[in-house]
């Protein structure tokens, strides 16, 4: 990779461009900073030499990105011909006509083979309106070597309480090892996705059937509490600042006796090349609390789409076929391995025998099928969505929320101050939206 891509690549806020000469059309797409897009953008010079088409890239932190793409989509601003969102976003700015339609790709891409879960979620009134670049659900990633030494060996089903006590037996302060590693990083889709499904796997859930908050119930207080407990005492300093990808790294440094999180971090961890503890991982279901039926995994996508305002959709639609197609996905595991292909969207990867002896792999798909958007918690909800709740005001209310939590996760409020503000934030927002 050249100097300029791994500036590209690696830069919170770049435009760059991987045209080498001046092409035909040029397409901007903006794309998150995790290691499949970055890896896509490795290979982009072939696409623009088999179409003529140039590729800028905005490459940006998970939360910035979701910023920007909604307010350019929102405010018609025009910035960009491709965007990377995901199963939030996708069926609300389909319905709102914000979104091309992606339901006259060929023959060759083959719509069908893309995993119904994705397909789903990704979809309104039965119409496609963006292509899975790879698809995740959580898992627990652990350290074998470690839970061996604490005489323990991990369930492939665990609950919170076994996690506990594996977190408290890994614990070495001493030798700079965390016990456990997860997410407390304020946004809706960052610390928020987390605590949002650790709550589910208690009992808990963000309304009831009248759209009322349910801060206030015992469900949500035993979740929270468990968290910033387990956290401070078994989790690195200043957790609430870290996201998906601080806590790869801390995990690849082997600072992490275990790791809850995107299923598509597997390939990360168990890369030689990147992480110093490749050879001694492990992987697990994402935990429940004892009595409860409901796990603390997700459902997700970081898919391509076209934001209606492009002048650029032909193009737009060619590269999308191009890097989500069956054919990438062969590109990758040709140069760098079958381990290393973006997985989680298309039924075809998982029937094919090199990549379901990844030991990851079997594990991804497990908990891919496990997660149910459609019933994600023990009582009923008006809502769909696992991590979130698909409707347009949870965006901006959910951020709020982890906001509170993160400063309970400080120690700057406690979990009750923390519960009884969401509380308040929520249903304040509910009634103004008009669903109370």
């Amino acid at each position: 990779m050249s100097l300029k891509r791994i500036l590209c690549a690696t830069t919170a806020l770049t435009l760059c461009s991987t045209a080498a000469f001046a092409q035909d059309t040029t397409i901007t797409i903006a794309t998150v900073n995790n290691g499949d897009m970055i890896r896509m953008q490795g290979y982009t010079d072939q696409f623009t030499a088999e179409t003529g088409i140039g590729v800028e890239w905005v490459t940006l932190e998970e939360n910035v990105l979701r910023q920007r793409v909604t307010t350019d989509i929102t405010t018609k601003g025009g910035q960009f011909d491709i965007m990377t969102i995901g199963m939030y976003e996708t069926p609300i700015w389909g319905a709102n006509g914000w979104l091309v339609p992606l339901d006259d790709l060929s023959a060759d891409y083959d719509v069908d083979d893309i995993l119904p879960a994705m397909r789903g979620g990704l979809s309104h009134d039965g119409t496609l309106y963006a292509a899975p670049f790879y698809g995740e659900s959580s898992m627990v990633m652990y350290r074998t070597d470690l839970m061996e030494a604490a005489g323990l060996e991990m369930p492939e089903a665990p609950t919170w309480q076994f996690i506990r006590e594996a977190a408290a037996a890994m614990d070495d302060p001493e030798n700079g090892v965390n016990g456990i590693c997860l997410r407390g990083k304020p946004g809706w889709g960052e610390g928020g996705a987390f605590i949002t499904v650790t709550g589910n796997s208690f009992g808990a859930r963000w309304f009831d059937e009248e759209w009322n908050a349910q801060f206030d119930q015992p469900q949500w207080a035993e979740a929270l509490n468990f968290y910033v407990n387990l956290m401070n005492d078994y989790g690195p300093d200043g957790y609430e600042t870290n996201g998906f990808n601080e806590n790869l790294s801390l995990f690849q440094q082997g600072l992490c006796g275990m790791w809850i999180d995107a299923t598509v971090a597997a390939s990360f961890v168990t890369n030689p090349n990147d992480s110093e503890v490749a050879d001694s991982v492990g992987f697990a279901l994402a935990p429940n609390s004892e009595g409860v039926e409901k796990r603390s995994n997700w459902l997700w996508a970081w898919a391509l789409a076209i934001p209606a305002g492009t002048q650029k959709a032909d193009a737009a639609k060619q590269f999308i076929e191009w890097a989500t197609s069956k054919d990438y996905i062969e590109l990758v595991a040709e140069n760098e391995g079958w381990a290393n292909v973006p997985p989680g969207a298309r039924t075809s990867l998982y029937e094919n025998p090199n990549y379901i002896s990844v030991p990851f792999a079997q594990m991804t798909l497990d908990s891919i099928l496990a997660a149910d958007p459609n019933n994600p918690t023990v009582d009923p909800v008006p809502y769909v969505g696992i991590q979130f709740a698909a409707i347009p005001e949870f965006a901006g209310i959910a951020t709020e929320v982890s906001q509170e939590f993160a400063a309970a996760y400080a120690g700057q409020q406690s979990v009750e101050e923390a519960l009884e503000k969401a509380q308040a934030i929520t249903n304040e927002a509910m009634e103004a939206a008009g669903y109370r």
